[in-house]
C-alpha cells in the first residue's frame, strides 16, 4: 500500500445544525486522530415554529457564536456563506417535487421541502463548490411520496448529478453497529467531480466494488449481500419530468438501502449490516439511581395509565366531530423497556411527566418505574453528558428526538479522512 499523505484542514459548514451533532462527531475525529482534519467555519440553525431559538442557543453555548447564523437559511445570501470543503446537515424530509423551475422557491411544491432547494441553491451559486457532502435524513426519503415511490430521492440524485457530484447512500441502523439506539437514518455522501473519489467511482466497471468494499460507507460500516449484482437505472436529466413521471403508479421504490449514483445512472442493492465488535445496550447508559431526579419516577396512581397506553387495543371509539363509531386496533409495546438491548428510537415528545405510549420507561434495580433522564437520552445519541444543559428537560428531550447518532458521523468522518489521505 502507498504511504498516506497528510491533508490540509477541511473547512466545514453545518446546515440545519440543531444542537451540533455533526460538529461533535467531526471534532471527535480530530481528537481521535490527533489532527485538525475538520474545522467548522460556519453554521446555521433556525427553528421557524418558536420565538425563542432554543437549539441555536445551545449550539452557541457549546461552540461559541463565531461563524454561527441564527437565521432562516432561505434568507441568507450565498455570498455570506464562506467557501468550504465539506457541507454537512440533516435536512427536513418533506416534499421535493418540482412544479416548474428551480430558480426560486415559488416553483416548488412543499412548504418545508424548499429547504432541500436551499442546499441546491448554495451549491449551484458557489463558484468554489465543496468537494464533499455529508447529509442525513429519515429513511422514508427513499420511498416517498406514496403515489411515486422514490421520486423525491430521484429528484435529489439528478440535481446532484447536474451540479457535478457523485453520490453514495446507505440506510444505517445505529444499533446494528453496536451503538445504543435503534435509529434508522439514510446517510448521503457526495463527491465533487474534482475529487479522487469521484474519478475512482466513475472508472469502476463494477460499481458493486464501491458499495461493498472500497467506498467510504462500506469501509466505515461493513455489509454483506444476498446477491452480488446491483440493479442499474438511468436518471432523466429533466427534473420537471422526474417530478411528474418518475415511477408513477409503482408499488415499490427502485432504491434499495445502499446505492451509488454517478454520471446520471444509479446502482442500488439490498445490504445487511455486519458488525463484529461489542454492542451497547440501554442498560449501559443509565445513571446510578442516586443521581436520578425524583421527578422522573412514575407515581403509583399513573401505573395503570402507562400500562393501558403501552398495551394492545381492540376497542370501539367515537369520532365526535363526524359522529361515528369505529374499531381501533394497535399492538402492545415492551413495557417496561428492556435494558439488555439497544433502546427504541428517541422521539421529540420523549420529555414531560404525562403518560405516553412512546416515551421510554425502565424498571430500576429497586423495582420502581421511571422515565429517562436528559443525560441518558444524550448518551443514546452518543453526545457528551449535559451537552444540552441549560434548556428545560422537555426541550432537551425534543433536541435528542431531532438529533442524529453522533457515532455514525464520527465513523464516516474518520473513514473520509483515510480516503482523502490515500488519494
Amino acid at each position: 500500500m502507498g504511504r498516506k499523505r497528510s491533508i490540509d484542514t477541511l473547512k466545514v459548514i453545518e446546515l440545519f445544525a440543531g444542537v451540533g451533532g455533526f460538529r461533535v462527531g467531526l471534532e471527535r475525529v480530530n481528537e481521535k486522530l490527533g489532527s485538525k482534519a475538520f474545522k467548522v467555519v460556519w453554521s446555521d440553525q433556525w427553528e421557524p415554529s418558536t420565538k425563542v431559538q432554543h437549539a441555536s442557543d445551545v449550539y452557541m453555548e457549546r461552540f461559541g457564536g463565531a461563524g454561527h447564523c441564527n437565521e432562516d437559511i432561505s434568507t441568507v445570501e450565498t455570498d455570506r456563506i464562506p467557501d468550504h470543503d465539506i457541507m454537512v446537515g440533516g435536512f427536513p424530509c418533506q416534499d421535493y417535487s418540482v412544479a416548474t423551475t428551480l430558480k426560486n422557491s415559488s416553483g416548488l411544491v412543499g412548504r418545508k421541502g424548499v429547504l432541500w432547494w436551499q442546499i441546491h441553491r448554495i451549491l449551484n451559486q458557489k463558484k468554489n463548490k465543496p468537494k464533499y457532502l455529508i447529509l442525513e435524513n429519515v429513511d422514508r426519503l427513499l420511498k416517498s411520496p406514496v403515489a411515486q415511490r422514490g421520486r423525491d430521492f430521484a429528484v435529489m440524485l439528478s440535481s446532484m448529478n447536474k451540479l457535478g457530484y457523485a453520490i453514495e447512500w446507505r440506510v444505517i441502523n445505529a444499533a446494528e453497529y453496536g451503538m445504543p439506539q435503534r435509529r434508522r437514518r439514510i446517510f448521503i455522501i457526495g463527491y465533487h467531480k474534482s475529487t479522487p473519489q469521484y474519478k475512482k467511482l466513475k472508472a469502476l466497471s463494477m460499481k458493486e466494488e464501491w458499495l461493498l468494499k472500497s467506498g467510504v460507507l462500506a469501509q466505515a460500516f461493513p455489509v454483506s449481500v444476498p446477491k452480488m449484482e446491483a440493479d442499474i437505472f438511468g436518471l432523466d436529466a429533466d427534473l420537471v419530468k422526474i417530478s411528474a413521471k418518475f415511477n408513477k403508479g409503482g408499488k415499490n421504490s427502485p432504491f434499495q438501502n445502499s446505492g451509488v449514483m454517478v454520471n446520471g445512472s444509479f446502482w442500488t442493492m439490498k445490504t445487511t449490516a455486519e458488525h463484529e465488535g461489542p454492542f451497547t445496550t440501554l442498560g449501559d447508559v443509565l445513571l446510578p439511581e442516586k443521581e436520578v431526579s425524583k421527578d422522573l419516577y412514575v407515581v403509583n396512581g399513573e401505573h395503570a395509565k402507562w400500562e393501558y397506553l403501552k398495551g394492545a387495543k381492540n376497542e370501539k371509539r367515537h369520532n365526535k366531530a363526524k359522529d361515528f363509531w369505529y374499531t381501533y386496533n394497535e399492538g402492545s409495546m415492551v413495557f417496561p423497556d428492556a435494558l439488555t438491548n439497544a433502546s427504541r428510537t428517541i422521539i421529540t415528545g420523549e420529555g414531560g411527566r404525562s403518560p405516553s405510549r412512546f416515551k421510554h420507561v425502565i424498571r430500576t434495580k429497586k423495582g420502581r418505574l421511571r422515565r429517562l433522564a436528559p443525560i441518558e437520552l444524550e448518551r443514546l445519541n452518543m453526545f457528551p453528558d449535559d451537552h444540552t444543559e441549560g434548556a428545560s428537560d422537555v426541550r432537551r428531550a425534543f433536541f435528542m428526538g431531532n438529533a442524529l447518532v453522533v457515532g455514525i458521523v464520527e465513523r464516516i468522518g474518520e473513514q473520509l479522512v483515510k480516503s482523502i489521505q490515500e488519494g
